[in-house]
This record gives structure tokens, sequence and C-alpha cells, in this order.
């Protein structure tokens, strides 16, 4: 074997055993309690009324219809 062949092998070794060596570092599973999302939301409503002023002196004079 040349020096570039036994270069190439022990980069392709080491990777191996690197990657072996990692191969239980990761564990996924579920969560025992549930996930809770606490929202605090405010909810305000404005109601804007606008009269016309013929609609205005109307109901002025004639009170006792509305």
């Amino acid at each position: 074997m040349t020096r570039v062949a036994t270069a190439r092998m022990a980069v392709l070794g080491t990777i191996v055993l690197a990657g072996a060596g990692c191969g239980g570092c990761v564990n996924i599973s579920a969560p025992e309690k549930p996930i809770e999302i606490n929202l605090n939301i405010s909810v305000t409503q404005e109601v804007v009324y606008r009269l016309d002023n013929e609609a205005k002196t109307l109901i002025q004079q004639n009170p006792g219809i509305f």
C-alpha cells in the first residue's frame, strides 16, 4: 500500500469509529405530562355610533317615537 491509501484507510476508520460512538447519543421519547399552553388574552369591544344632524334633530323633536 502507498502512503495515500494508508492515510485514506486511517481517515475512513476514524470516521466509522466516531460515527459508531455517537450512535446512542440521541434519544427521542414522548413527554409523560401533556403540554400546557397558557394564553392571557384580553378582548375588548368598542361600539361607536354616529347620527346624522337631521336624525338628531328629528329624535329631539319627537322623543316619544324613539
